[in-house]
């Protein structure tokens, strides 16, 4: 089969709608179960060329966690850890093999965006990482294989409707793409850069101590965002993208908004956040939009009476903004990548405010003095790359 024809395009009015091979070749895909849509199929193929880069790369089972043609969250396989199981609804008797922590660690990332989101696994699907999928909103999934018990795990899933698709994993796209905008068609070699250790070769930081565990995250954030909507920021902690700016139009805003998404993701393993005595008729969505109020300066709209009392067993303390600042300030280690040249120092000025040690970007700016002089400052360790990584 070389093409496959979808029920419309982005919007219900942009019809008729299909993907298919140009060259009349098969289709690298198979639907195994559901029926994908038009973006869907956007964030299949996006996410799909992210895990199998991050598995090459680090030699690590990796998964993306997607929506709107933009990671909520990346990561490489890891052991979890007692609070990370707690906070990303992982039972305490449940099996988690590598590819299922690689998946829980990359949709833990951002809940919130992940809710209705599609995901991409860098290995065959086995059952411990289906029935995670079971129990979380998802559309759909892409994986290069699907064990038996894990293809009859989702086939049930949403009444039967869940999106199932097999990619062929050896599969590799012509040397030239097109898009069509308005009618007109622009071309382009596909970007075929790898992201390897050595591009951070270029430390240009006074710190120029680089650990594997720092490497192992630079790949993880610039290969994150090779498939995010530009302008974007990537922070990454542990092999695990914990915090994603994607498509702002200044790369303050970018580095500003994965920073707040970094410090949320820390802030969820607050002793008072770990500790919020949930009802137990709460469905773990409506736990991930309380926690979320709850770190926030909106806190009241969850904390106030006649509020309160649908969510909670008691009213719960606030989680005042010093106690926020406090636990922040605790966060160390973290990298830091964008797609493109920071511009100014202020960007690292932020991205240290969220515990960043590590920065990768391409360089290149006329004020790159500026922005090194700024890290230099806080002892950070800097990569130039000398490569852009727009996606659009």
């Amino acid at each position: 089969m070389n093409e496959l024809e979808l029920k419309y395009g982005c919007n219900p009015n942009q019809k008729p709608a299909k993907i298919f091979m140009r060259d009349g070749s098969e289709l690298p895909v198979t639907v195994l179960n559901g029926k994908p849509g038009f973006i869907n199929f956007l964030d299949a193929l996006n996410s799909w060329q992210l895990v199998k880069e991050l598995k090459e790369a680090t030699g690590l089972p990796s998964a993306a966690s997607f929506k709107h043609v933009s990671p909520a969250g990346a990561a490489v396989a890891k052991e979890l850890t007692d609070v990370e199981r707690q906070i990303y609804f992982v039972k305490p008797d449940a099996e988690i093999t590598p590819i299922a922590s690689a998946y829980i660690r990359a949709r833990g990332t951002d809940r919130l965006s992940s809710f209705g989101d599609w995901a991409a696994l860098s290995d065959v699907c086995d059952a411990a990482t289906a029935k995670y999928l079971r129990a979380e909103v998802s559309d759909g999934v892409i994986a290069p294989g699907y064990t038996e018990d894990a293809l009859k795990i989702l086939k049930k899933k949403k009444g039967g409707a869940y999106n199932v698709v097999q990619i062929d994993a050896d599969y590799e796209p012509a040397a030239q793409e097109y898009k069509d905008v308005f009618g007109i068609t622009f071309e382009q070699g596909h970007n075929n850069y790898k992201v390897t250790d050595e591009v951070f070769a270029n430390i240009v930081t006074k710190n120029k101590e680089l650990p594997y565990q720092a490497k192992i995250d630079m790949m993880v954030s610039l290969i994150t965002l090779k498939y995010t909507q530009s302008n974007s920021v990537c922070y990454v902690k542990d092999g695990q993208a914990i915090g994603v700016g994607a498509g702002q139009q200044s790369r303050i805003h970018c580095t500003r908004l994965a920073g707040q998404k970094a410090d949320n993701w820390w802030l969820r393993q607050n002793p008072k956040v770990l500790a919020l005595p949930f009802l137990d008729t709460v469905h773990r969505t409506d736990r991930d939009n309380a926690i979320d109020l709850y770190i926030s300066d909106e806190c009241d709209d969850v904390l106030r009476d006649g509020e309160w009392q649908k969510i909670f067993s008691v009213r719960p303390e606030p989680l005042t903004r010093e106690e926020r600042a406090e636990w922040i300030s605790k966060q160390t280690g973290l990298t830091v990548g964008s797609d493109a040249f920071f511009p100014f120092g202020d960007n690292v000025e932020r991205a240290r405010k969220s515990g960043a040690a590590y920065i990768v970007e391409p360089g290149g700016s006329i004020r790159d003095d500026n922005v090194i002089e700024t890290a230099d400052r806080y002892g950070i360790v800097m990569a130039f790359t000398g490569m852009r990584l727009f996606h659009h």
